[in-house]
């Protein structure tokens, strides 16, 4: 998971093209915009953690780095 490449979707991104690109991937074909990542997974976690992300501040009014940090404990929790 790379911090800039989660950020530059949030900055660039609506949330409805993030869950448009979230498909593609899923459905094996390439997003209408790049989407960085060394492989399919790590494209779509970035994608996933922008959706989150981007959710956050548009509902809850928060920042993007109180958003990360809240997206980054789900994981971790998730992960123990």
């Amino acid at each position: 998971m790379k911090i800039p490449a989660i950020k530059k979707l949030v900055e660039n991104h609506s949330v409805q093209e993030l869950m448009e690109a979230e498909e593609a991937l899923v459905e094996e074909k390439e997003p209408a915009f790049e989407v960085e990542g060394a492989d399919e997974g790590e494209k779509l976690t970035h994608v996933f953690a922008a959706i989150f992300i981007h959710e956050k501040m548009d509902k809850e009014g928060k920042d993007f780095k109180s958003s990360l940090r809240e997206y980054t404990s789900k994981v971790r929790t998730s992960i123990s």
